[in-house]
């Protein structure tokens, strides 16, 4: 299961590590050779069937184990050639399927609508050293992601790539990566445009040095309100369910250094752990078309667009510590379906576990759940982690769009046992 092997298919071939789905296909196809070679023993076995035999008359005559043999074994051959035209049929399904699922077909680069530059990228590539001796394959083919291919993310892709080579890229849509980001079209493909500024040179403010940058990054501030700066964060808890860095750093017993903040936002985060000297990388998304990684990188801080449904680019067990706050609902859109299913939630929390190291700390905070049923699910995912619990509050706060009301948030710092 974890060594690399080499799949290859129409001229398209890639190396990929293999799978459970291809170890099951191989398994299938194991159990109809052997399903095979049973029929095909139970038919030269078996007793003849009377009615094989032409004559109506049971009395055995002369010549008779001649013709019947025959017959029998013309019976036998159209059994045995059926059950291999099955066979042959359901191994092309499982090869389609297989091809579907690994993104073998997600686009041809012999379309004529796809624009020169993406067919350029798509294009086959002859390997540098020569035909593999071992697979005989001679090409190989970049790829991009299999949700580039549908709807509407293949027509913002195909605008995407419309541009002059060597030339100003298009400014028609500056936010059109962050669309396909979103459609889970990643990673993008890459151009041979000449970048455009977010804003003109002459207009754009002088960068402070750092730390002063921190809380004035010498940039128009993008945002407002949670998405702008604020100096009250983790600082000045408002509640039972506000933690405060320090203690939060207190419980990691000095062993946090890096850390990766999901959904951060402005960088707020960031910003205080790095007054702290502790760095923090924050995956932030450009939120209604604002210019929210240019802001981060502003005030000196690591910014990373990525969308939550994309594996995080790191490592294994690197980070001391993981936080986020509302993340967890934003793993599930839209390449995993609704955000409130559980698989989606799953698949983020397993990758939080990778990059996290053992002893790590995982600070989900203020998790606003939706109702009981939600706190319950999240609760019995992180259990089953086996996470120590440091800090677990459940309260209530008032809901700012109707003061009558009530929501639950959870806020927990857990830390990473080591396992094996």
């Amino acid at each position: 299961m974890g060594s690399v092997s080499l799949k290859i298919g129409d001229g398209t071939a890639r190396f990929r590590r293999a799978t459970l789905c291809s170890s099951a296909v191989h398994l299938l196809m194991l159990a109809s050779v052997i399903t095979t070679n049973l029929f095909a023993l139970y038919a030269f076995t078996a007793a003849p069937s009377p009615s094989f035999s032409s004559a109506p008359s049971t009395v055995p005559h002369p010549g008779a184990g001649v013709g019947g043999g025959h017959r029998n074994l013309s019976v036998i051959s159209e059994h045995v050639a059926l059950i291999v035209r099955e066979i042959e049929a359901s191994e092309r399904r499982l090869h389609q399927i297989e091809r579907e699922l690994a993104g073998y077909d997600t686009l041809d680069p012999a379309k004529p609508s796809l624009p020169p530059e993406l067919r350029l990228f798509l294009a086959h590539h002859r390997l540098p050293l020569g035909r593999d001796a071992r697979s005989g394959i001679t090409e190989m083919v970049a790829s991009v992601a299999h949700s580039c291919s549908r709807s509407p993310a293949a027509d913002l892709l195909a605008r995407y790539m419309s541009y002059k080579p060597a030339a100003l890229c298009p400014a028609d849509d500056p936010s059109l990566p962050q669309k396909l980001i979103a459609k889970a079209c990643e990673p993008l493909p890459r151009r041979r445009c000449l970048s455009r500024p977010t804003a003109p040179a002459a207009t754009a403010a002088p960068r402070l040095p750092f730390p002063r940058s921190l809380w004035s990054p010498g940039v128009k501030n993008p945002g407002a309100g949670m998405y702008g700066l604020d100096k009250q964060m983790w600082i000045t808890p408002g509640g039972k369910n506000d933690f405060s860095i320090d203690d939060v750093l207190a419980l990691g017993s000095g062993g946090i250094r890096i850390g990766f903040d999901i959904g951060g936002g402005a960088g707020n985060f960031a910003a205080r752990m790095a007054e702290r000297n502790v760095t923090v990388v924050t995956s932030t998304l450009e939120i209604g078309g604002k210019p929210m990684n240019e802001f981060v990188a502003a005030r000196g801080l690591f910014p990373l667009l990525l969308s939550p449904t994309q594996r995080f680019p790191f490592y294994d067990s690197v980070f001391d510590l993981v936080h986020t706050l509302n993340a967890l609902d934003e793993g599930g859109a839209p390449a995993l379906g609704q955000a409130s299913r559980t698989e989606a939630l799953e698949f983020l929390m397993f990758d939080i576990d990778r990059v996290l190291r053992a002893g790590g700390l995982l600070w989900l905070d203020n998790y606003l759940c939706t109702d009981d049923e939600r706190k319950r699910i999240v609760t019995k995912l992180i259990e089953r982690f086996g996470y120590k619990k440091l800090k677990w509050v459940v309260g209530e706060k008032a809901d700012a769009r109707n003061t009558a009301k009530t929501q639950v948030y959870l806020s927990a710092v857990l830390q990473k046992p080591a396992r094996g």
